[in-house]
């Protein structure tokens, strides 16, 4: 399986043989999953205090009977504005959780190793269907052929202005510029906690170095950049909704062909 070889220039250089990762059956189902897995990693766990609503002077009245009264613990004091009033339970005003989250409760969802790998491998060969692509509501129409392989000139790009003649060039501008009606801007706590405006996803690139790459796409909302070890299905699948469209740099291509796909193991050795 080959794709063409693209310049900076969008000239094609040549042709590239695809990595046996590009075969991997696509699994929806699988992704999803472990989107779902790998998204509670970065969740914060909160609890209470253990006894909030709990430190206050109150007694209950359960040892008699006869008061003709609820046996609810009652405050106590010398002559408190509370007084009398019910405390220290939660079913009274100002009183505790029935049942408060704790800071124990497990949130960190573990996934299989090879489910893990096989979601990645899935994801990373979804987006070689351009049909993929454009149901999630990327603009590539003007693209012919999926994935996107792009000269190792890509990773010395600094600056935005030069990074935008390439979008150009590669025909991504469209998609690019998709995103500037939907910006969303929020009120409230979003805002205050510095979630104040949501943007889309556009174009994801996939290199072996992101050090000269990652300042030019800094300031371009959208497009996001991430070397090929650390690729992960949550960078493939924002959403859990396959795929992104996605480009690949010659060297990322080479690093990608060294992980081996659990379903394509599994077919060799059957053979």
């Amino acid at each position: 399986m080959k794709a063409p070889l693209l310049a900076t220039s969008g000239t094609k250089e040549g042709e590239i043989e695809l990595p046996l990762v590009f075969s991997t059956p696509i699994r929806k189902d699988l992704i999803h999953k472990a989107y779902v897995h790998l998204e509670s990693h970065g969740f914060q766990r909160q609890g209470r205090y253990p006894n909030a609503g709990m430190d206050v002077v109150a007694e209950s009245n359960s040892p008699p009977t006869g008061h003709h009264a609820a046996r609810v613990a009652r405050m106590r004091g010398g002559g408190g504005g509370r007084q009398g009033q019910g405390g220290g339970v939660a079913m009274v005003r100002k009183g505790r959780q029935a049942h408060p989250p704790v800071a124990e409760k497990v949130i960190y969802k573990l996934l299989n190793k090879k489910e893990n790998k096989l979601a990645l491998c899935s994801a990373i060969a979804a987006t070689a269907s351009g049909t993929l692509v454009k149901l999630r509501g990327h603009k590539a129409d003007k693209i012919e052929s999926f994935p996107i392989i792009v000269s190792d000139q890509i990773e010395s790009v600094s600056k935005s202005k030069d990074l935008s003649k390439i979008f150009d060039s590669l025909h991504i501008s469209e998609d690019i510029a998709r995103l500037e009606k939907r910006l969303k801007r929020r009120s409230g706590k979003p805002q205050l906690r510095g979630r104040s405006t949501k943007v889309g996803k556009s174009i994801l690139f996939v290199v072996k170095d992101a050090k000269n790459l990652s300042k030019a796409c800094g300031s371009i909302p959208g497009v996001d950049v991430v070397e090929a070890k650390n690729l992960s299905v949550m960078d493939l699948a924002p959403g859990a909704k396959p795929i992104r469209l996605t480009a690949y740099s010659k060297s990322a291509i080479e690093e990608i062909g060294k992980l081996k796909s659990p379903h394509l193991e599994l077919m060799v050795a059957m053979r």
